[in-house]
């Protein structure tokens, strides 16, 4: 059975987008791999984070993760740092990765904008971590979307370039996995965007624990076009905030844009809205309360979480303590 990682990032409670392009691919990938799952704080401080606020939305993030179907009892769920193994073969890494590569990874130059110069270091060296979260644990499949797709390059080239400096095959070949019909789900605002945590716009998305009301608001809000939905694919080219409608209709259902459209094609959006409104509320309404019920007992999340963190380093600390033994460290760590 292959081994799959993934992680994401604590920061704040995820959007239907996550969810539907990720998450809810997760659980999917439970029924036929190995499967470690990771809440990615040490990324998370490669931009400046408020320490009450970190501390809060990671335990936040892995009560959604188990809310949505992650099982921690047939596969991992734990929290970053608490696998030192991590930041191990990330320092391993960074002396592996050529400063030529990281200067290609386009993820810096969005997150750094124009002030590249004040940029934390941790932030440039992102991608070396990334590797390592997936290096550490022998991964060979990792589901990703289209924006990183280049960092999962960039751990194949250091995998490649360790095993050639130090004559083995040690560190696999990693495996992008793409799934699921809603790779991409777009902002409620704006059509051409996709939606985030970081919109300043809370009508742009549907938080997880979005509870019936809020998400009938902002549905209702969501930005249409005058014209009723069309009948045929075809019909949804040049209409973004309509196609973004149907495919989130189509991802909740597991079916495509045109059987959603051989359903309510020909209405105005106020039918189809309300629709798609019941729909959400069905399928999120024991997300969010599962969410809440594992957050009222923080202890037992922790637990939790420390048994997942527990696991993680029993597959982790062998494989970089081998790696150090091969880049030639004597090795005075007991345990």
């Amino acid at each position: 059975m292959q081994r799959v990682f993934s992680g994401i990032q604590p920061s704040g409670i995820p959007t239907l987008g996550n969810y539907l392009g990720a998450i809810r691919n997760w659980i999917k990938l439970q029924d036929d791999h190995d499967c470690i799952w990771c809440v990615v704080d040490l990324h998370a401080i490669t931009v400046w984070q408020d320490p009450a606020a970190l501390r809060q939305q990671s335990l936040e993030m892995a009560a959604v993760l188990l809310a949505c179907g992650v099982d921690p009892a047939k596969h991992i769920l734990f929290l970053q740092s608490g696998v030192r193994a991590h930041a191990q073969l990330a320092w391993i890494f960074n002396c592996v990765a050529r400063l030529g590569w990281l200067n290609r990874m386009t993820q810096f130059k969005d997150k750094a904008g124009k002030d590249r110069e004040n940029a934390s270091s941790g932030l440039y060296v992102y991608p070396n971590l990334m590797a390592a979260d997936i290096h550490a644990y022998h991964a060979t499949r990792v589901p990703v979307g289209d924006d990183q797709r280049q960092h999962l390059e960039l751990a194949n080239d250091i995998a490649q370039k360790f095993n050639h400096d130090y004559g083995v095959e040690f560190f696999p070949n990693i495996e992008p996995v793409i799934l699921g019909p809603a790779a991409r789900v777009m902002s409620l605002r704006d059509g051409t965007k996709k939606m985030s945590k970081s919109d300043p716009s809370d009508q742009s998305r549907i938080n997880l624990n979005d509870d019936a009301d809020t998400i009938a608001l902002k549905i209702r809000r969501a930005k249409t076009d005058p014209m009723p939905l069309p009948s045929e694919v075809d019909g949804l080219a040049d209409r973004p905030e309509a196609r973004n409608l149907v495919g989130i209709y189509a991802a909740l259902t597991d079916t495509d844009h045109a059987s959603v459209l051989k359903e309510h094609g020909g209405q105005g959006f106020g039918p189809f809205k309300n629709a798609l409104t019941d729909l959400l509320v069905e399928k999120l309404a024991p997300i969010t309360a599962e969410t809440s019920r594992l957050l009222s007992d923080q202890g037992a999340l922790i637990d939790l979480l420390r048994s997942g963190a527990e696991r993680a380093a029993a597959i982790a600390d062998p494989i970089v303590s081998e790696a150090e033994r091969l880049v030639g460290f004597v090795g005075l760590r007991r345990g």
